[in-house]
């Protein structure tokens, strides 16, 4: 079982060109619970962010809901996304995840957060949000 957060306000899964630059808005002034990952590959750029904060030279995808594993995950730890991503599947629900240093996290639809969450609950994780 793990404990998960629903973190507030809507998010964004944008991609931009490759070479493209970061806008300055994306490093600065997080508020609270704020969370933003960028992934650069020869294809692209890849950026998850509030919504207020999605690039506007960007490709945005439908907005979305973020969820945090609140107890740190161990880069050997095993199995958690798994134990996240699984119930969401059998659920028919898209998920987007990342992962960070200390803890993963997970995006659903914001038009499936219902149904994304009550799945995770009836796996035995406990959503708080």
């Amino acid at each position: 079982m793990l404990d998960i957060a629903l973190l507030p306000g809507e998010y964004a899964v944008c991609r931009m060109a490759a070479g493209a630059t970061l806008p300055y808005a994306l490093s600065t002034g997080l508020r609270g619970a704020d969370v933003v990952t960028v992934s650069w590959t020869s294809d692209g750029i890849s950026v998850i962010c509030p919504i207020d904060r999605a690039p506007a030279q960007a490709v945005v995808e439908t907005t979305w809901r973020c969820l945090r594993v609140t107890a740190p995950v161990t880069l050997a730890g095993t199995g958690s996304l798994a134990a996240l991503v699984d119930p969401l599947a059998e659920a028919r629900v898209s998920a987007v995840t990342f992962s960070t240093f200390d803890t993963d996290y997970l995006l659903v639809p914001t038009v499936r957060l219902t149904e994304g969450t009550a799945a995770l609950q009836r796996a035995g994780h406990r959503v708080t949000g």
